[in-house]
């Protein structure tokens, strides 16, 4: 490939999935800018003057819209950036989308809808939630309290998602395909805490709670109310079962398996990011 400069937007570049994709293609040789409020130009989702600069002689865009797309505004929001994007000369857009969320749904016809090739990566609870997110905190103090019940899903890992892009943004045959990913199986968030705690060797619980116990939970942590109800009102429309199917995209698309929830939690406790807090002491 010959290029003189970046070709590819990656938007959320340095979040859970955007910086996977930025690894993946720049491993294929694919020229890169990293979407985010600290780059250079910088994007930012809440200010549209920084779109066009950042979409300047791109030919892709992953677009994974922050918070998230299922969150109340985000089709409106990828729907204006889109159309931008088609402005500006880009011709394929491949979204990062929420399985079973009606406002995912709505971001997915707007991509459809914007002339551009496209291709739509639907995933549901990502599993780097528990590590790279505000659940890491959880799994480090032992007790994992969400409004998930016993609802089962087939966690989806970030790499898994982010090959997948690549693949979308690289390869031939991808336009106007909808990839849904799964992990290989279902578990319940009992079974993954499970997971955790076993390769952990240590204690953690997954304790269900009332929506309004999760935001306060969040909001005594120092998350913003406002994305504590919009997370906790995903989760209620999501976790009712519309989710517990899995899928073969990624053996149909990679030609491998999905990553297991239990390597992940192996792999991931290895690392040491969830350690228990070191207790402190007093002298007498």
């Amino acid at each position: 490939m010959t290029a003189t400069g970046p070709t590819t937007l990656v938007l959320a570049g340095t979040g859970k999935t955007g910086r996977r994709v930025v690894s993946g293609l720049t491993a294929r040789d694919v020229p890169v800018r990293v979407g985010s409020r600290r780059a250079d130009p910088p994007f930012d989702w809440e200010d549209d003057t920084t779109w066009e600069p950042a979409l300047r002689g791109m030919d892709a865009v992953y677009v994974a819209y922050y918070p998230d797309a299922a969150f109340p505004g985000a089709a409106r929001a990828v729907g204006a950036f889109a159309d931008r994007a088609v402005a500006c000369g880009v011709r394929h857009l491949v979204l990062l989308a929420d399985r079973g969320s009606a406002e995912a749904e709505r971001c997915e016809q707007a991509v459809r809808d914007s002339g551009a090739e496209w291709t739509i990566v639907r995933v549901g609870f990502i599993t780097q939630n528990f590590s790279e997110a505000f659940l890491a905190n959880l799994v480090k103090a032992g007790v994992v309290a969400l409004p998930a019940g016993d609802a089962a899903e087939p966690f989806t890992d970030a790499e898994d998602i982010a090959d997948v892009a690549v693949a979308a943004l690289t390869e031939s045959g991808h336009a106007g395909q909808i990839h849904e990913i799964t992990g290989p199986r279902l578990l319940t968030f009992a079974d993954a805490v499970g997971e955790l705690s076993k390769a952990t060797a240590r204690e953690i619980r997954y304790l269900p709670v009332t929506p309004e116990q999760f935001i306060s939970s969040l909001t005594e942590r120092g998350v913003a109310a406002e994305y504590a109800k919009q997370l906790a009102g995903l989760m209620v429309e999501v976790f009712d079962g519309r989710r517990a199917q899995v899928t073969d995209t990624v053996q149909r698309v990679l030609g491998r398996p999905p990553r297991d929830f239990a390597d992940y939690a192996r792999e991931t406790a290895a690392t040491g990011v969830w350690d228990a807090p070191a207790q402190s002491s007093r002298e007498a």
